[in-house]
């Protein structure tokens, strides 16, 4: 039986599509969930998992990519890609799997969440009557082990999941209806010292970093200051001091860095190998290239390095100084940085490194930041117009977010800077060396993001079944 805990959620991102598309004349149709799914309801409304949704009545300067397409998902996500490979490609393949986070769209939710905030309450972590001892007896009259329940059993799942199998620590939060309920962190922050890991800290999050990214290059379309459309490439190399962008890389456009579909190869040895000391070295090799300018999708961090620098060359300010003036200083939001392949700084957890490497430095916009579970769930929730709280962008922006090129809203694919899992979900993994992070808005009300320093588990993606089976656990 799945998890079945019990809350009122308030109106979601998918709630917010069916009234929009309601108020434009057209008729929606109800969808059943997925027929894989706890159905188990309770009298509270409760918002279900939903087939693609199209969106409607948007201004013809809407920033979604409107362009008709006949093709199924995989096609439409995996076409072949219209790029010249680059001559560092060839090593490229040879570069760990760990460094190459590939986002998958084919996830489903094992249960349907439906939060009991009586068993849940805010921040509880197993007090307060979230455990229980059995009236049982056992030998010589010692009480029943601690049955745990509530929080107190997710986080003894999720202690169990992710510190036994050798992470150094994991880190989580959770957050309904725009409120963070609850945060927990497990095993030490550096070994070398014993520090036992504190919810604040900050752990590397990887590509999780691009949708930071998005949403601040989206702040910067919203106000005027550059068009999704607009040709860049000669605007980075100006900006890195290159005399110019070379062959398509100077048709580059903002919407293309941001959906993966800019015609850049992978770069794995730019980015991982050494081949670049830092995001400006990385993105003069693109520029370089003839492959830039457009193409099939393409999962590279080339793109967001280089939307990294639109945003400097934009603004006048360091890319990280222009995060926090758009989007972490507005929520509330301090201590998350680029951080160094290195030297992780006080309330970090530290990542176990190979020697001379600088992926961190190279990658920057890409997937150089470090952060709390907690400062994730805070931006990703910033995004869901039905919470409350400060909104970085308008609900136009998210939709084009959250939907893949040519597709609807609830499709599994890549959007701009924003994984869509399907069913209304969508958020982001991360994965780099030592490092699995995974953030989630659930389309219900409900938000996570799971932070790990170490190797477990081997796919970032497994985190929604392990948090899945840990929501189940406190059941």
């Amino acid at each position: 039986m799945g998890f079945v805990m019990k809350f009122r959620i308030a109106p979601s991102l998918m709630a917010l599509v069916l009234a929009a598309s309601a108020c434009s004349g057209r008729p929606t149709e109800a969808v059943p969930g997925d027929s894989s799914t706890d159905t188990t309801t309770s009298s509270a409304p409760v918002v279900s998992a939903a087939e693609p949704v199209e969106v409607d009545g948007l201004p013809e300067t809407s920033v979604f990519d409107s362009s008709p397409t006949d093709l199924s998902v995989d096609e439409e996500l995996n076409p072949a890609p219209l790029h010249l490979e680059d001559p560092s490609e060839a090593v490229d393949r040879e570069v760990s799997n760990a460094d190459n986070e590939e986002p998958r769209f084919d996830l489903g939710p094992d249960v349907v969440l439906d939060v009991d905030l009586a068993r849940f309450p805010p921040d509880d972590a197993g007090q307060g009557g979230a455990g229980t001892i059995s009236e049982e007896r056992r030998d010589g009259g010692q009480d029943a082990p601690l049955e745990l329940m509530g929080w107190a059993a997710v986080d003894a799942y999720l202690e169990q999941q992710f510190i036994r199998p050798g992470n150094i620590s994991a880190s989580v939060a959770v957050s309904i209806n725009g409120e963070v309920v609850h945060a927990a962190a497990f095993g030490v922050r550096d070994p070398a010292r014993g520090d036992v890991a504190e919810p604040q800290d900050r752990f590397r999050v990887a590509s999780i970093s691009k949708l930071i990214t998005a949403m601040t290059a989206m702040r910067l379309v919203e106000s005027g200051m550059v068009g999704l459309d607009d040709p860049i490439g000669q605007l980075v190399a100006d900006h890195i001091g290159m005399e110019q962008a070379l062959g398509g890389a100077q048709r580059l456009t903002l919407r293309q860095l941001l959906n993966h579909r800019s015609g850049f190869g992978k770069y794995q040895s730019t980015f991982f190998g050494g081949g670049a000391r830092d995001c400006a070295g990385a993105a003069r090799q693109g520029l370089a290239q003839s492959g830039g300018g457009g193409g099939g999708y393409v999962y590279s961090n080339m793109n967001f390095c280089i939307a990294g620098l639109v945003i400097e060359a934009i603004t006048g300010l360091s890319y990280e100084q222009s995060v926090y003036q758009s989007v972490l200083t507005p929520l509330g939001i301090s201590g998350m940085r680029l951080a160094p392949t290195f030297d992780p700084g006080p309330d970090e957890a530290q990542h176990v490194t190979t020697p001379g490497r600088n992926y961190m430095e190279t990658l920057a916009g890409a997937g150089a930041w470090v952060a709390s579970p907690t400062d994730l769930v805070t931006i990703l929730d910033s995004l869901d117009l039905s919470t409350s709280g400060f909104k970085p962008l308008t609900l136009e922006t998210v939709l084009a977010m959250v939907v893949p090129p040519g597709g609807k809203f609830g499709q599994r694919g890549y959007g701009l800077g924003v994984v869509s899992y399907g069913a209304g979900r969508f958020g982001h993994t991360g994965t780099i060396e030592s490092t699995h992070a995974m953030l989630l808005n659930r389309g219900d009300g409900v938000s996570w993001a799971i932070t790990v320093a170490g190797q477990s588990p081997s796919e970032s993606t497994d985190l929604e079944r392990i948090m899945n089976a840990a929501f189940a656990a406190g059941g």
